[in-house]
């Protein structure tokens, strides 16, 4: 057991022993669940037939004394599949509340942006392969070690994110994914970091008020694109492929509110690449502007409708099709891609029926989750569901997980 997870449950002794006699409010929570993921349409690249398999075990721990509060949510998991124990640190950190501002410190996880399953000024960690593999939605969100601060004047209010240590996105394991390598031949692969100096701290700014009715938001975000790029040794003949974080800047905006007898959704971003802002380097995703519009409707009781059309418009095109190595997929100039996510009730409310798809008309390509869920009591929940990809070119995003269909199954009791 590392120093760092035995400090983390020696504090959580101490709180909890400790947290009734500072006369704090004090509680101790969690769940044991069951995850597994099984492929339909065909083995694995590794030969198993197991997307996800897993016990875990997930304690809360929540106190708080003014002007404090504290939260600590740790899992402690068996994956079957690569036959590893672990402790993982979902969040930690430390609130400070003081009137007009207040400050959060440790690990956290920060939603931004109004999408469903759609991340425009969401610049924060996400890891894709706890989504495909059918895992509970909370687990798609990483946490970052930073420090948010919140300032509350009269006319709007602030949210200042500073995170020194860059975390990327996670994506689906090859071992366990079949996916679209156009190097596969190339086994010399690195992976590199932004190094961990002051200049490369990331800083992230939304500004929000209400607006005739409507929640609306700027935001800001000065730092790395958590997709790497892949750059090799030599374009015309590459030995080794050196993995590394493009430099990125967005400026965005969103609104949400009653209209149209539902909730309306708008968002927008523009994606400044600093690295290649005139659109030469093939290698480095050009600047985006990238645009959601989103509608939700109760359509009966217990039965609601979310739809959902985004676009992304690639900036500079031409030089970016000038530089390009011949026999090299082409990145569409303007990428668009829907959504429809239904949700019925029944039972009281016991069980849930649901059905989320993205089809993106540009590339042909899809992804449709219907899933049912059942809550045995108010402690016990088991939910089924499919994963289902295909479509499009095989390097598109949904048409290159074609071959990846998967059942899952996720079981678990609240105590």
């Amino acid at each position: 057991m590392s120093r760092r997870i035995g400090s983390l449950l020696c504090v959580l002794f101490l709180l909890t022993v400790a947290g009734p006699a500072t006369g704090a409010d004090f509680s101790l929570n969690g769940f044991a669940q069951g995850n597994y993921s099984s492929s339909i349409a065909g083995s694995n690249p590794d030969g198993g037939d197991f997307k996800w398999a897993e016990e875990r075990i997930q304690l809360k721990l929540d106190a708080a004394k003014e002007p404090f509060h504290l939260l600590i949510k740790t899992d402690a998991f068996y994956d079957h599949i690569d036959r590893d124990a672990e402790l993982e640190l979902r969040e930690g950190y430390v609130d400070y509340a003081a009137g007009a501002w207040d400050l959060r410190a440790g690990r956290q996880i920060i939603t931004w942006g109004l999408g469903d399953l759609l991340f425009i000024n969401d610049v924060f960690p996400k890891d894709y392969e706890a989504f495909f593999s059918g895992r509970p939605l909370e687990y798609m969100k990483k946490g970052i070690d930073g420090i948010k601060a919140g300032i509350y004047p009269a006319f709007a209010s602030f949210e200042i994110v500073v995170i020194p240590f860059f975390e990327p996105n996670h994506f689906p394991d090859p071992n366990r994914f079949r996916m679209f390598d156009p190097l596969a031949g190339i086994t010399d692969r690195s992976r590199q970091k932004p190094a961990k100096t002051l200049e490369n701290t990331e800083v992230a700014v939304r500004v929000y008020r209400d607006i005739l009715g409507f929640d609306t938001s700027l935001y800001f975000y000065r730092g790395f694109l958590r997709q790497p790029s892949a750059f090799p040794d030599n374009l015309a003949a590459p030995t080794s492929l050196m993995f590394s974080y493009p430099e990125l800047n967005v400026y965005g905006a969103s609104a949400q509110g009653r209209a149209l007898g539902g909730v309306v959704s708008l968002e927008a971003g523009y994606y400044d690449s600093r690295q290649d802002r005139n659109g030469r380097d093939p290698l480095i995703p050009n600047s985006q502007t990238r645009f959601l519009l989103g509608y939700q409707r109760q359509l009966w009781e217990d039965g609601t409708l979310g739809l959902q059309y985004y676009a992304e418009y690639m900036h500079d095109r031409s030089a970016y099709e000038e530089a390009l190595p011949p026999g090299f997929p082409k990145e569409r100039k303007i990428r668009h891609l829907t959504s429809a996510r239904f949700t019925q009730f029944f039972l009281h409310q016991t069980l849930r029926l649901s059905f989320f798809s993205f089809y993106s008309p540009t590339e042909g390509d899809y992804l449709l989750n219907p899933e049912a869920k059942y809550n045995f009591t108010d402690r016990i929940w088991a939910a089924l569901g499919v994963m289902a990809f295909g479509g499009g070119e095989p390097w598109s995003q949904f048409g290159q997980l074609d071959r990846n269909d998967n059942l899952y199954l996720q079981v678990r009791y609240e105590f």
